[in-house]
């Protein structure tokens, strides 16, 4: 089994430095893939409220027979539930239907600005933190003005901000921003989904000399830039392939040459957080 190093964040905690994304992982086939990802060596789950799978992620965990204190949990509050009580009431929802008592790392899953209540939406996750119910707080697709509104206004900095972030967008600018507060980048669709750049030259070229998958050479990409990336895959080998990327590492140039791909607005559906909103 791979062994994971893991990533400090910024009130003493820490996680693993690659995770598994369960979306949109359900019934008892998404019980059985959430498992045999825990099986394989995966530490860090990520699920959401909208996910549709918080039951399935926490029977996976108990099936599993992995020690619960082993493996990081989070989870996200809907866009619906922004509302100050409602966000509490989320929180508490969710570790009823993982079945835990406590979640490790909660989150906002999208600023939903028009709605413009993701400042009270994060007071309700520290309130939520301060009662035992998580471990740590942070955001999802929030964005450098997103995250000095709740710093601002709360006093407590996010300990991560869950991102898209791939080779044909990849957020250097936020990344910067992320560096400077002390938060950790996490990336969603780290490979890019449909538009993952397999066969693009920089990304071949580095499978071919390090004898790895392009998945594993992306994968390596996003840990030495410093994100810790989630890749979902139902498929037990892929799974195994997709964590063992800490035996080779890429060279300064290779590193550079993928982040060489970006494009303009290199977004998968143009989940821009000043405007896609998700309820």
């Amino acid at each position: 089994m791979v062994t994971v190093p893991t990533r400090t964040l910024s009130d003493g905690t820490t996680l693993p430095a690659i995770g598994f994304g369960t979306y949109p992982l359900t019934g008892e086939d998404g019980i059985r893939a959430v498992e045999s990802a825990l099986n394989a060596g995966y530490r860090l789950l990520d699920t959401a409220v909208n996910y549709g799978n918080e039951r399935e992620v926490g029977e996976a965990i108990r099936r599993s027979g992995v020690p619960r204190e082993e493996i990081v949990v989070q989870t996200k509050v809907p866009g619906r539930d922004h509302a100050y009580d409602r966000a509490v009431a989320s929180m508490e929802g969710s570790l009823e239907r993982l079945g835990l008592e406590q979640v490790d790392v909660a989150l906002i899953h999208w600023p939903n600005p028009s709605v413009g209540l993701y400042v009270d939406a994060f007071r309700a996750l520290v309130e939520c933190r301060e009662r035992g119910l998580v471990r740590s707080v942070g955001v999802s697709n929030f964005t450098e003005q997103h995250l000095a509104d709740v710093v601002d206004a709360t006093g407590v900095t996010p300990v991560l901000n869950q991102v898209e972030l791939h080779p044909l967008f990849p957020q250097e600018r936020l990344r910067a921003a992320h560096e400077r507060l002390g938060i950790l980048t996490e990336a969603w669709s780290p490979l890019g989904k449909r538009s993952a750049p397999f066969a693009a030259d920089p990304v071949a070229t580095a499978a071919r000399e390090h004898g790895v998958t392009p998945a594993q050479v992306i994968l390596r990409w996003q840990v030495q830039l410093g994100v810790v990336p989630l890749p979902k895959s139902a498929d037990a080998e892929r799974q195994r392939t997709n964590l063992d990327v800490f035996g080779f590492e890429l060279r300064p140039e290779e590193v550079a040459a993928i982040s060489g791909l970006a494009r303009e607005d290199g977004r998968l559906f143009g989940g821009d957080p000043d405007t896609h909103e998700e309820m």
